[in-house]
């Protein structure tokens, strides 16, 4: 995070300087100068308001598939057809969700602003993993949150390290080795708490079966809350100027910073758009969800695939975006707390946060994730925390994070879950 210490007047909006690129927790970053609040208010009419959400970018062309896939639902039970056209319904709505609470931050400022940016940017995760929780699926929740992680951490910070390190191909792209570390810390807190109800279930040390797992995962949910809320004061309030993104000494040639951005909508928009397309996701995702078991037969693809893989992409299909376009312009702090920002607040708050739902529905949602993901999130914590322990990247770096997440789609693709079928076993 950046320090926004110091006075107003020390920032030439006409030159671009004193610029500050804030993002909080993986969402999507917001950029605005110091004097944010500050901003002109736009006025504009619906119309005007719908042309600029909808109509300004060409990702939106993928609108029609969520009413296309209300319609095929309405007609028929083609699950595959209602999977394929939900998922592709959600990517541009979690994309313009981005857009919306980044509109929103310009008004808030930078602290309210960046967690605003934590809560709706990985929106669309929980908001899919809530549904599943209600109607029972909390395998298909564990997954998502899970697959949510694994792409964040391999797969978009990968293609960022990937097209930064090719446009900036002649030297070493850096970032804030600190601000990493604490990240890294956190997520190996997430691993401990999601390893040790798996292993208690697997050795059979439970004092009392089937309870000892998830009381253990109620309480260390309850503590990983804790400590994500001890983060969030500690990267906001006591340590900003850890946050701070590290810049060359000598600047490039010919580089101007061309940040200074305005809101395009106002406050009171960016509020009921966010209302609205917080909306729509929640509607697709039920459709979405109440199709997983029906694409699987459908299409042959494995549940755990479908959860892992397929969902956590469209979820952050706007991270994605952001982090590599970040990445481009040489802003690889920004791209770094897209990425691996967004995997700590998944593993610290997601996961414990859905524990907890799941404990006031009545829902034995417990921190066990099977073996097979768990020993998977441990070794892509570590292989992350190594890539990023020189605080610099480049290409190659970007595309050995790419390959191992091939490695690890093409092992769900293979993997048969254990617990569905302990399942089936229990029904027969």
């Amino acid at each position: 995070m950046v320090s926004l210490e110091g006075k107003l007047e020390d920032y030439d909006l006409g030159s671009g300087k004193g610029v500050a690129d804030i993002t909080l927790n993986g969402s999507i970053p917001v950029n605005c100068s110091k004097n944010s609040s500050f901003h002109s208010m736009p006025s504009n009419g619906v119309l005007e308001s719908i042309k600029i959400v909808i109509f300004s970018t060409k990702i939106n062309l993928l609108i029609p598939f969520g009413p296309a896939a209300i319609l095929v639902k309405a007609f028929g039970r083609h699950h595959g057809w209602v999977f394929f056209l939900s998922l592709m319904g959600i990517i541009p709505l979690a994309e313009r969700l981005g857009f919306a609470t980044e509109q929103l931050a310009f008004f808030t400022g930078p602290t309210v602003g960046g967690l605003l940016n934590a809560t709706f940017g990985n929106a669309t995760e929980l908001i899919i993993s809530i549904y599943a929780l209600k109607t029972g699926m909390m395998r298909v929740v564990q997954q998502s949150l899970l697959g949510s992680i694994l792409s964040n951490m391999l797969l978009v910070l990968g293609c960022a390290f990937f097209g930064g390190g090719l446009v900036h191909s002649h030297k070493e792209q850096s970032f804030n080795k600190s601000a990493a570390g604490v990240n890294s810390g956190l997520l190996l807190m997430a691993v401990m708490g999601l390893l040790f109800p798996a292993v208690l279930h697997f050795t059979h040390t439970e004092m009392h079966y089937g309870k000892s797992e998830l009381a253990l995962s109620r309480f260390s949910s309850c503590v990983m809350l804790i400590a994500y809320a001890a983060y969030l004061y500690f990267q906001l309030k006591s340590q900003k100027d850890l946050y701070d993104p590290v810049e060359a000494e000598t600047p490039n040639e010919g580089s101007h910073v061309d940040d200074d951005e305005t809101p395009e909508i106002s406050k009171w928009e960016s509020i009921v758009w966010l209302a609205v397309l917080t909306l729509c996701i929640s509607v697709l995702s039920e459709y979405l969800v109440d199709a997983i078991e029906g694409a699987s037969v459908a299409m042959n693809i494995p549940i755990a695939f479908i959860s892992v893989i397929l969902l956590p992409i469209v979820g952050n299909a706007a991270e994605h975006a952001s982090a590599i376009m970040f990445a481009v312009k040489d802003k690889l702090d920004i791209s770094l707390g897209v990425a691996i920002g967004s995997s700590t607040q998944i593993s610290m708050f997601g996961i414990p946060f859905c524990v907890v739902v799941g404990w006031i529905m009545g829902r034995p949602m417990d921190l066990n994730f099977q073996l097979f993901e768990t020993a998977t999130l441990f070794m892509t914590v570590l292989v992350v925390a190594f890539m990023l322990q020189e605080g610099t990247s480049n290409y190659f770096k970007g595309l050995m994070l790419i390959l191992c997440y091939v490695i690890v789609a093409a092992s769900f693709f293979v993997h048969v879950d254990p617990k569905s079928i302990e399942d089936k076993l229990g029904n027969t």
